[in-house]
């Protein structure tokens, strides 16, 4: 929790550098969500996200080097510079990208659960979506799929209350999201995004029983976001100051220090270390950044496309030719 805090502080402070460029949502106030979730996936489990991605790449293993690689445009990026903020993915380590359209990245999870259950793979999928996706075409299609197939998924809604700056409450017709899930007769639960054991232990459950029992479910982890929609975005005009200080004496690192220390898990002494440690890192990352070359200009369409698509088929479909959707089938079956 305390790299990813750290790291986003970074990042903010390269954007108003104008290191970054584009767009970019910062997570601070939700990495209890993040890390209680995602450290319950195994390795051969796979993560998908919404555009809010740092801290879940982070969390997933992705190495801080490639992420501010990434944000920086730069060649040692975990997608050669070509995904930037939103974009981020790892296939190595399981995190299959961040997607720019709400719940678009649902139906795509949905879609990996099924060659996980039709292989008999011993692995689940975890879809994150923030509450806004909740009410999207998308959300409702790709869970009854979930639903009638026996799939499994664990869709974890971060609901940090504000879908940009409309509250839930405005925006859905029932605000407490995971009871949607009752629609296709799937389990849903909410849990304190606040608490990071207790999103481990709800999100581990979880994945155990779509692991073994083949069982969809909807996780809903109620959280709060410091920053705006986007560091464009103030977050001023549509919460009150009182709001925000009051989820900020909540705040998920706060909680657990505490715990840590009123249990004895940790001293004061080693959680200095810890925060000397992860700053280390976070300033390494910078500078690994800094040193990556950017992408020459002669590779702009490389990277783009799964191979051997982009090579092979998309180089004969010059303007004009004859060569559609019933071409494409049949090249790629074979005939």
């Amino acid at each position: 929790m305390l790299l990813i805090r750290i790291f986003e502080e970074e990042v903010e402070r390269q954007y108003k550098r104008a290191r970054i460029g584009g767009y970019c949502h910062l997570a601070s106030g939700q990495e209890g969500a993040t890390v209680g979730a995602v450290h319950s996936m195994q390795d051969e489990d796979l993560l998908f996200s919404s555009y809010r991605t740092h801290g879940l790449a982070l969390a997933k293993g992705v190495d801080p080097d490639a992420v501010m690689g990434e944000l920086f445009g730069r060649e040692g990026g975990s997608a050669h510079g070509r995904g930037g903020s939103m974009h981020l993915l790892d296939f190595s380590r399981g995190f299959l990208g961040g997607w720019g359209i709400v719940a678009g990245q649902l139906p795509l999870a949905v879609g990996a659960a099924l060659e996980i259950s039709y292989k008999d793979k011993r692995a689940a999928v975890m879809c994150e979506l923030g509450d806004a996706a909740t009410n999207m075409g998308a959300w409702h299609e790709a869970l009854n799929l979930a639903a009638i197939w026996d799939l499994p998924i664990v869709a974890l809604v971060l609901n940090n209350r504000y879908g940009m700056g409309t509250t839930v409450e405005k925006a859905s017709g029932e605000p407490e999201l995971y009871k949607r899930a009752s629609a296709f007769r799937m389990h849903g639960e909410r849990v304190d995004g606040q608490d990071v054991e207790a999103v481990l232990s709800a999100a581990d459950r979880l994945l155990t029983r779509a692991r073994e029992e083949r069982k969809p479910a909807v996780l809903e982890v109620v959280t709060y976001r410091y920053r705006g929609h986007s560091v464009a975005d103030a977050g001023t005009a549509y919460r009150t100051q009182e709001e925000m200080d009051e989820w900020k004496k909540r705040d998920p690192l706060l909680i657990y220090r505490q715990r840590l220390l009123d249990e004895r898990r940790a001293t004061q002494a080693q959680i200095d270390a810890i925060q000397a440690r992860v700053e280390k890192r976070v300033e390494q990352a910078v500078e690994a950044a800094e040193a990556s070359p950017e992408p020459p200009v002669s590779s702009l369409s490389q990277h783009l496309y799964g191979d051997p698509a982009s090579r092979e088929q998309f180089s004969r479909m010059s303007p004009g030719s004859p060569f559609g959707e019933r071409e494409l089938v049949l090249e790629g079956l074979g005939r």
